[in-house]
């Protein structure tokens, strides 16, 4: 079977929708680090209506900072793929324009830092995950000893991490004279803008601190908001594509109807008519931002864990256990709206219920561990930060309590069955380890894994109360298992 490129475009059948504009006459603004599905999925959707909507400078150089699959699906493929929208109502088929290439970062670092510190480019957008920005997850701290970054300090012009691809092109655009780009963070970090900009001017400052002071002063770190359902493509929804388009298309993704993007305004070159595509241009992001990592990402990780030890392997499974539906309403109501700070005029109720309609859509197959990968880098932004405010405030925690008994009954590596699971997270191996040297007595490990100082903020880590509640909770999902555990928490708390 032929394969979507350009020249096939005119003849795509009616009902797939392609891109209605000229897209040799459209130059690269922008630069995107992490091109992975969620990328494809959504800031990429949102710029190609940009370039249907006023054309110009706006199009994508993409760069896979871990493997060049990517790149060697979609450059054969002109930067073309497709978003495979679905819900119980309908599929649509999107062909997406606004990619003009891939670059694989490994095999040619210098090529990237040249396309960031481009003059035409304006923007640069990351969604690195947030292992990729090389930082302690209890501070938002750069890692200085971390292998990328220490590479990086020696050889600042052929980086490897997006930190250091960040300062070797900044240092170079100052050099030359060229104004700074934008950049605009899309990870679920909490003030994300912020947090990338404390790590490129450390990672600066230890190598220029002059470079250090003018990042500081001139590069705009706007924080966003991103919102999407984005799980892996099964053979299934793959055959889908090729049935509707006739070509094969390496790289088409899936995802849900829903998407939304949260944009602080302030850029440093400027930047095309978001608010015309559907982007929120707002003053602070933070109140969308910190309801969306701890309402949504905070419960997808609460369904993740518990779900996979229940033996659903996917979210929408977990979602037709009324036991889990009801500990999602009990973890969102009780617990996690009480220690936010809504915006005014706001109607979370409604938000809350798009969340549930979301997670049970039965046309996505998202699997509960891929979700639950990299936990030791999500928990202080999707579980620890609104535990705080609830000791801050007095807030009942015990929902909250369970998704974290759920987490650290996960890492210890063995399933209900005895048997291993395969947890993909760096700190996987000492999580394992400390697993074992607890052994399975609840209060231990639960104390063991609190004194992790990376993952748990000291007043978490002292708090007998969480230790107490966690330990209980834990003593459950060893002892009857996660499905009774959970069936039997939400029917004490009616």
């Amino acid at each position: 079977m032929n394969r979507l490129c350009g020249a096939a475009l005119d003849a795509l059948p009616p009902d797939v929708f392609r891109p209605r504009y000229d897209r040799s006459a459209t130059g690269i603004g922008v630069v995107h680090l992490g091109i992975g599905a969620f990328h494809r999925a959504h800031q990429a959707v949102y710029f190609d209506r940009v370039l249907g909507e006023e054309g110009g400078g706006w199009a994508i150089c993409g760069v896979s900072l871990r493997r060049r699959d990517v790149a060697d699906a979609m450059n054969p493929q002109d930067g073309l793929y497709t978003v495979l929208s679905r819900d119980a109502a309908a599929d649509r088929f999107d062909v997406i324009g606004s990619v003009r290439q891939v670059l694989f970062a490994p095999e040619d670092p210098v090529r990237v830092v040249d396309a960031l510190s481009a003059p035409s480019t304006r923007i640069v957008s990351l969604t690195v995950t947030e292992k990729g920005y090389r930082h302690d997850p209890a501070t938002g701290r750069l890692q200085p000893d971390h292998p990328e970054i220490v590479h990086d300090l020696a050889h600042p012009k052929a980086p490897r991490s997006a930190p250091g691809l960040l300062v070797a092109a900044l240092a170079r655009r100052r050099a030359a004279g060229l104004p700074p780009f934008t950049v605009l963070c899309c990870d679920n970090l909490p003030t994300n803008g912020r947090i990338a900009g404390g790590i490129v001017a450390a990672l600066a400052r230890a190598g220029d601190p002059a470079l250090a002071d003018w990042i500081v002063e001139t590069v705009p770190f706007p924080c966003t908001m991103v919102d999407r359902i984005v799980p892996a493509a099964t053979d299934r929804e793959r055959h889908l594509v090729r049935e509707a388009l006739g070509l094969e298309d390496r790289a088409a993704v899936v995802t849900e109807p829903f998407m939304q993007w949260v944009v602080e305004d302030r850029f440093a070159q400027g930047r095309p008519n978001l608010a015309a595509v559907g982007v929120e241009l707002v003053e602070d992001v933070v109140p969308y931002e910190t309801m969306k990592i701890r309402l949504l990402n905070g419960s997808h990780s609460t369904l993740a864990y518990l779900g996979y030890l229940a033996g659903y392997a996917h979210i929408r499974d977990a979602m037709q256990d009324q036991s889990f539906v009801r500990l999602m309403r009990l973890l969102m109501d009780r617990t996690v709206t009480p220690a936010l700070d809504v915006p005014v005029g706001y109607d979370i109720a409604a938000y809350k219920e798009t969340l549930l309609e979301r997670f049970a859509n039965p046309t996505l197959a998202h699997t509960t561990y891929q979700i639950a990968m990299d936990g030791s880098q999500k928990l202080p932004q999707r579980f620890l930060e609104t535990l705080a405010v609830c000791l801050e405030r007095g807030i009942g925690f015990a929902p909250l309590a369970l998704a974290l008994a759920g987490w650290m009954r996960y890492v210890i590596g063995r399933d209900e069955a005895g048997d291993p699971i395969a947890v993909q997270d760096p700190m996987a191996d000492r999580l394992r380890e400390i697993g074992a040297d607890a052994g399975d007595d609840p209060a231990t490990l639960v104390r063991a894994y609190l004194n992790i100082s990376e993952i748990f903020p000291p007043a978490i880590a002292a708090s007998e109360r969480v230790a107490t509640e966690v330990a209980e909770h834990l003593d459950s999902l060893l002892r009857i298992g996660a499905r009774e555990t959970v069936r039997a928490f939400v029917a004490g708390q009616d």
